[in-house]
């Protein structure tokens, strides 16, 4: 059954999941409920939105073999650094109180007064915004939710990746 699904579907799927996603994060956690995204949140978020692109130019392009892989590859790669990204927003919330890193300047002071690359390490590193837990559903936190949408845009980016050429 899965490997009767064209690669093109499979893309658009993944697509579709990362618009999805950004237009909950945005619509309805960030306008609707108030919560402002940390640091670490966006960078998920860009993570997020490079699968999302990734999956929608190979839907559109459409390449047999080794397109079809390396589209595959990018997506996995964006979804991989996604999850070490939200792996380690959840380890930080599950830290004791007491070893929480301090609260950090906001992102926009930290692009206007620090080198590039010392505002990447920064948020890379995340801060005690990060380890708040805002919000749940079904017992998981935003990040750990974001967790396993990159587990799930991870495993379909391998198994396009990975699979035979599909039957017509």
């Amino acid at each position: 059954m899965l490997q009767s699904l064209s690669p093109r579907l499979v893309f658009f799927g993944l697509a579709l999941l990362s618009l999805v996603s950004m237009l909950f994060a945005y619509y309805y956690l960030q306008q609707h409920l108030g919560l402002a995204p940390c640091p670490l949140c966006m960078t998920q978020r860009v993570a997020v939105v490079a699968v999302g692109v990734f999956a929608l130019l190979a839907a559109l392009h459409n390449p047999p073999g080794w397109g079809r892989r390396l589209y595959a590859g990018l997506c996995l790669l964006a979804a991989a650094f996604g999850a070490a990204v939200a792996g380690r927003h959840v380890w930080l919330q599950h830290l004791p109180e007491d070893q929480v890193p301090a609260c950090g300047p906001s992102l926009e002071y930290m692009l206007e007064t620090l080198p590039f690359s010392e505002t990447v390490s920064m948020v890379l590193m995340g801060d005690g915004n990060c380890a708040e837990t805002m919000w749940t559903f079904l017992g998981l936190t935003i990040p750990e939710q974001t967790l396993l949408l990159f587990v799930v845009m991870l495993l379909a980016s391998l198994w396009q990746m990975l699979r035979p050429r599909p039957t017509a």
